[in-house]
């Protein structure tokens, strides 16, 4: 028993002819054996696994272009899958079709230094980015937490804990190669940092969730590698407290790289999860890039905001090593957070809000939890009014997960009134569709059901997300 899904689609048809034009395509690289779509056919969401009926592992864009045309020709859907790490359901197969896996496609294609730019492939990590990077000086900043695919990151629009002072994939994405529904490939956007040329398709790829092609190639915006990185961490009376200073660093301008707020739930979990001692209160980590002398001035900035809402003991993590198991502690929230209710499993939800209400909506929504039975930690991208809520269930229990969709509704509700979004980071998928009206309005998401006919008339990439494919 999990989360309500929207109403249920029938899978479609799957022809054994196209299954046997696929192996003679691909040969081994196609899959319709159970462990494969097993694997192919769930994500970290509280959906049900919903596996594809066969599985194609893609190694170019030619590659996918092949597979989209067949399936095209046989009408059957296709779901691009990186690494599977979302959040909401985005690549579960919920009419059935073939799951494109894209995690052989790993290539760095070109760096160009010179004009902080990089192209590669869509199966390649961000770890596997950075390290391929290592050597020019230069690193790709937007960071989510789980080791996603920079396809996958492109496609939900992600962002993450460096967001703050980076931006997200919106703005970090260049240009892409797409394959769309009837098997044709284009390219969006270029090198050059700015253009007034047409329509900017690239953002319309950025966020699609795979609902309008399959993106093949990615130019992103590379950075300089800091010369100096500091890290702190500081603990509050209380979550109003510590949003407080977020919002007062962000508003007198410090650019901070990342500020991320756990509440003391989260920190007891992490504590445990990564033999960490910290306190367990309202804590902010902080990490402040810039020269030596920069980073002291933001560093010592932010100590006194922080102080004049309470905060205690400013603790510094300036080794390399002391930050990187900081962060891995941060990376590690969801894990730890399970650990808080053996045998649990997490409904995970974001929304996003204007700083300006960033503490009234937090302190209203740990209000809400307050009342309920379940055990929610909160963790957040403060620092660009973005916080997840970690509600813990029992699976077996249908009351819990209908407490916790009750607490969902409330905090995206919430979010939308304060004119705030559903979601900051994690998309829509399947899990937030009964959102986006009440966001966007009917003509605005009918603008968007139009573009999806118009590229995809055959509702044949990734169908059922986002929205229903009927008004």
């Amino acid at each position: 028993m999990n989360h309500p899904a929207p109403p249920a689609v029938a899978r479609r048809p799957f022809p054994a002819e196209l299954l046997d034009t696929l192996r003679t395509t691909f040969g081994d690289r196609v899959s319709n054996s159970e462990a494969v779509r097993a694997h192919h056919g769930r994500d970290e969401s509280m959906f049900d696994p919903q596996l594809p009926d066969a599985v194609v592992f893609a190694r170019s864009t030619e590659d996918v272009q092949a597979a989209v045309r067949l399936c095209a020709q046989y009408g059957v859907p296709i779901i691009p899958y990186g690494n599977g790490s979302s959040l909401e359901g985005h690549l579960l197969a919920v009419q059935g079709g073939v799951s494109i896996d894209l995690s052989e496609m790993n290539r760095v294609l070109s760096i160009n230094a010179e004009d902080l730019t990089v192209t590669v492939e869509p199966g390649i990590s961000r770890k596997q980015l950075n390290e391929a990077l290592r050597d020019t000086g230069l690193f790709f900043p937007i960071d989510p937490g789980a080791d996603a695919s920079i396809g996958g990151m492109s496609a939900t629009r992600a962002s993450g804990t460096n967001a703050v002072r980076y931006g997200t994939m919106r703005e970090n994405v260049l240009g892409l190669t797409a394959v769309l529904a009837d098997g044709r490939v284009i390219k969006t956007g270029s090198r050059a940092r700015k253009s007034s040329a047409g329509y900017d398709l690239t953002r319309l790829f950025v966020g699609s969730e795979g609902t309008l092609g399959v993106i093949t190639g990615i130019t992103l915006r590379l950075y300089p590698q800091p010369e100096a990185v500091s890290a702190a961490v500081c603990t509050f009376h209380s979550m109003a407290d510590a949003v407080r200073t977020v919002i007062e660093t962000i508003q007198i301008g410090v650019p901070v790289a990342r500020v991320e707020f756990i509440d003391s739930l989260a920190v007891r979990a992490l504590n445990r999860h990564s033999n960490l001692t910290l306190r367990e209160a309202p804590t902010l980590f902080f990490e402040f890039h810039g020269t030596a002398a920069g980073v002291e001035e933001q560093a010592q900035l932010v100590q006194e905001i922080a102080a004049q809402n309470g905060g205690d003991g400013f603790e510094w993590a300036t080794r390399p090593e002391d930050r990187t198991r900081l962060w891995n502690a941060r990376h590690n929230a969801l894990f730890a957070m399970l650990q808080l209710r053996p045998g649990s499993r997490a409904l995970s939800t974001d929304v996003c809000v204007p700083i300006s209400r960033l503490a009234e909506c937090v302190v209203e929504t740990e209000a809400d939890l307050k009342t309920s039975p379940l055990t929610c930690p909160i963790v957040g991208h403060v620092g660009d009014g973005n916080f997840h809520v970690c509600m813990l269930v029992d699976p077996t229990k249908p009351e819990e997960i209908e407490e916790a969709e009750r607490l969902n509704h409330r905090i995206v509700k919430r979010a939308l009134a304060m004119d705030g979004t559903c979601t900051g980071e994690h998309g829509v998928g399947l899990h937030k569709m009964g959102f986006l009206v009440e966001e966007h309005g009917v003509d605005t998401v009918d603008t968007m059901r139009a573009i999806k006919r118009a590229l995809d008339p055959h509702n044949l990439m990734n169908p059922g997300k986002i929205f229903s494919w009927a008004v």
